[in-house]
C-alpha cells in the first residue's frame, strides 16, 4: 500500500517513513511545497494531511489529486507519531 503524507515536522520525516513500514506501505512525505506538487502525488492508496502545518495551497494540492484519481484523504489536526498510527490502523495491518 502507498500512502502520501502531506505536512508535518521535517525532523520527523525519517520516522513518519518507518511508522508507515511497520504497517507495510510505502511512503512519500513532502514536508514543504515541491514544484509540480500535483504531478509528484502521484496516484497513491491513501492521502494523510497534517493540517497544523501544512499550507492551504497544499491541502487544495492533494483534494484536487484525491478528485481526479479517485483516493482516500484523511484529516489529522496534529502531526504526531500517534496521528499517523491511529490513521494507519484504520486502513493497514501492522507488521508482526
Amino acid at each position: 500500500m502507498s500512502v502520501v503524507i502531506v505536512g508535518g515536522n521535517d525532523r520527523m520525516t525519517s520516522r513518519y517513513k518507518d511508522i508507515c513500514k511497520s504497517y507495510n506501505c510505502k511512503a512519500k512525505v513532502f514536508i514543504k511545497l515541491p514544484a509540480e506538487f500535483d504531478k509528484q502525488i502521484g496516484s497513491p492508496d491513501l492521502a494523510v494531511v497534517f493540517t497544523d502545518t501544512v499550507s492551504h495551497k497544499m491541502l487544495n494540492g492533494v483534494r484536487k489529486g484525491a478528485c481526479k484519481m479517485n483516493f482516500p484523504v484523511e484529516i489529522c489536526h496534529s502531526s504526531s507519531c500517534s496521528a499517523l498510527k491511529n490513521t494507519l490502523e484504520k486502513y493497514c495491518e501492522k507488521k508482526r
